[in-house]
């Protein structure tokens, strides 16, 4: 697929989910190009946010809450990392406790070395209490020579099956580049927000061009898109695609990228849980209008 018709058929995609609402699913889904198996367009980050110690708690049981409200608003894909402390202990805790449940179980290897690696995998799958991760990531390349073959092993057998790499760093852009022109990834994940486009200009694209199913972390940039600009009220563009938060806006703008595959806000709190989740319905900003809310929100 060249970078002409991969961005074709993205479009068409973006286009149909612009649809009015009664035009569109309930739910909001992109395809993962390697298989054309559908997932919702707004994921569950857990950095900082499912960081609250393994033992059982108040702040364990709450996030629990967060993320049996994610699940049953039809939510699916749940992203961790070892590095994020206690996050993945938690999410097995509280899956454990929602029998029937299904995620798509997404998180990272985040050490040096192949045998470290492996040890940090079986670990995490151990913590999640899953057979197998549904994805697993390289977390900012970090030595990722020696994990990729790994990973690409694991896929193989069975024991993984969607493989890819991540970064929130823009230093490592070109790095990044480099290694999807070069490798097969299912996915790749990075960050985008309406602070941060660097994106935008070579790596969705490249994705595009390439087949691969992006994730975007930092939707929020962190948080730091929230304040002055965000306490005013939503401009008369916002009923046009159902937004009743900035939270929805910002989201929406995300997702209708025909490049981007799922977003994924971090939040410990269910009402930002379900303000991001009334992202995954109703229809999503045509490219005129995503301009609109770029303007509109640097105007602020």
């Amino acid at each position: 697929m060249d970078r002409r018709q991969a961005l074709g058929f993205l479009a068409t995609g973006c286009a149909a989910a612009a649809l009015p609402a009664r035009a569109q699913a309930t739910i909001l889904t992109r395809p993962i190009h390697a298989t054309g198996e559908r997932i919702p367009a707004i994921g569950l980050g857990t950095w900082l946010t499912f960081d609250v110690g393994a033992a059982e708690s108040p702040a364990r049981r709450a996030r629990g809450d967060v993320l049996r409200a994610f699940l049953a608003a039809g939510g699916t894909l749940v992203d961790s990392s070892p590095m994020y402390g206690s996050s993945e202990a938690v999410i097995g805790a509280e899956l454990k406790r929602s029998p029937g449940a299904r995620a798509f179980a997404a998180t990272k290897v985040w050490t040096v070395g192949t045998l470290p690696g492996r040890r940090q995998m079986a670990h995490s799958r151990d913590l999640w209490g899953v057979e197998r991760f549904d994805l697993m990531q390289v977390h900012n390349l970090l030595d990722w020579q020696s994990h990729w073959p790994v990973l690409r092993e694991m896929k193989a057998a069975g024991r993984a099956r969607y493989i890819g790499m991540t970064t929130s760093h823009g230093r490592r852009h070109d790095d990044l580049e480099e290694i999807l022109k070069r490798e097969r990834l299912d996915f790749v994940q990075l960050t985008y927000n309406l602070n941060d486009r660097d994106v935008e200009s070579r790596l969705l694209p490249l994705a595009a061009e390439r087949g691969v199913a992006v994730i975007v972390n930092r939707p929020f940039d962190g948080g730091s898109q929230f304040g002055p600009r965000t306490a005013k009220p939503l401009p008369g563009w916002a009923a046009e695609i159902g937004c009743r938060s900035w939270a929805e806006a910002f989201l929406k703008w995300i997702a209708a990228h025909p490049a981007v595959t799922c977003a994924i806000p971090a939040t410990s709190q269910l009402a930002h849980l379900h303000e991001n989740a009334r992202a995954l319905s109703g229809p999503l900003p045509d490219a005129a209008m995503r301009r609109r809310i770029a303007e509109d929100y640097a105007k602020a």
